[in-house]
């Protein structure tokens, strides 16, 4: 390629990486993906050879937030994983794992906290939040141990007035390597002991 066309190019990737923090920020759009492709659209670059890596975007994020949420956003964040621990104290027979924005500090005004559980009593967690009252919302999303696809049984609850998305993983997957995809990075997590120190290192 030549010089000036990869200049273009990482301009591009640049632009759309700052475009995608944006929307990811002030509207409330989570997927990194689905925010790349859109900052794509609204700059007119084509949706592949331009679009920039998910720690680009991510970096990105974190210099928007600090610069235009400030405060608010540290403030948020703290009180997400103070009611992140709640819930996973609470959550404790179900080996509870906090991941996603909270734990890597880019939560937006709009973000779930995100839990990876890893049980064989599916039933038994269901029961947890029907005999105290809490409704949730079940579907299924893929993802991947390793490169070996599974089929995950997701639950959207609120936990004391806070959006938790939960995905609940069979017990033997605890060790393993989860991904979103068969390609991605592996899934950040941090389990109670983590999450307190986080917790209590922010205070």
């Amino acid at each position: 390629m030549p010089r000036e066309n990869k200049l273009k190019h990482s301009h591009m990737r640049a632009r759309i990486a700052a475009a995608a923090a944006r929307i990811m920020a002030e509207d409330g759009v989570e997927d990194l993906a689905s925010a790349k492709r859109k900052a794509a659209r609204q700059l007119g670059a084509g949706e592949t050879q331009s679009l920039p890596t998910n720690e680009e975007v991510e970096s990105e994020l974190l210099a928007y937030l600090s610069l235009y949420q400030g405060d608010e956003q540290r403030e948020r964040l703290q009180a997400l994983r103070y009611a992140a621990l709640d819930a996973m104290r609470g959550l404790q027979a179900f080996r509870p794992y906090l991941s996603g924005p909270v734990l890597k500090g880019t939560a937006s005004r709009y973000s779930d906290v995100d839990l990876q559980l890893f049980t064989d009593d599916r039933k038994g967690l269901e029961l947890f939040f029907l005999n105290r009252g809490i409704p949730y919302e079940l579907r299924e999303h893929r993802h991947y141990c390793g490169d070996e696809p599974r089929e995950v049984q997701v639950l959207r609850v609120e936990w004391d007035g806070v959006p938790f998305t939960l995905a609940v993983y069979a017990a033997k997957d605890e060790r393993s390597t989860l991904k979103a995809t068969p390609g991605g990075r592996q899934i950040e997590r941090a389990g109670i002991a983590a999450v307190s120190t986080l917790v209590e290192g922010n205070a």
